[in-house]
């Protein structure tokens, strides 16, 4: 396999770095700056890559850089706006309606997303938003499969808790 350079392999996934970083700091800004330091320490330690997912490996140094970074100085419940939906290009196929009623219902996934406890979160983010795999994930966050997978479940479970509405109380009539 001829060698390859850190723009390669690993400038490609700067998109879901950046996306990942986002959903971590519920900030645009702290979200640059977490993958920003990220990539010089992916850049300084590229030669320590092996293997051929850099991805993951991407992954792992930029939540390290948060928790190293942010929840020190900030704690976990730093308060930040998230806006993503602004930015969104809107589907040319839907009526108006239909696109309002999209529009809703993604950022009511957003704001369920973001009221999970980080732990829960980032199991969301990285195997919904960005597809790893169970043992991508193990790795990234430094955990066994295990425990990826009942932290995933318990984020579902929570997730599906914060959507559904509460039924009223039995002998309400509507």
């Amino acid at each position: 396999m001829p060698h390859q350079t850190f723009e390669e392999v690993v400038l490609p996934h700067l998109d879901a770095a950046f996306n990942y970083a986002r959903w971590l700091t519920k900030s645009d800004a702290d979200a640059e700056d977490v993958v920003q330091d990220a990539y010089v320490r992916a850049l300084r330690f590229f030669s320590s890559l092996r293997g051929d997912d850099a991805r993951s490996w991407l992954f792992t140094i930029v939540r390290n850089t948060w928790y190293g970074r942010f929840t020190r100085a900030a704690g976990p419940n730093q308060p930040t706006v998230y806006d993503d939906v602004k930015h969104d290009r809107p589907d040319d196929g839907l009526d108006p309606e239909a696109l309002v009623m999209q529009q809703q219902a993604v950022e009511r996934v957003q704001r369920a997303v973001q009221e999970l406890p980080t732990d829960f979160r980032e199991m969301i983010v990285l195997r919904e938003l960005e597809g790893l795999s169970y043992k991508q994930i193990a790795v990234v966050v430094g955990i066994p499969i295990g425990t990826v997978m009942s932290r995933l479940a318990r984020a579902r479970e929570r997730l599906q808790a914060i959507l559904t509405p509460s039924a009223p109380p039995k002998g309400t009539q509507s």
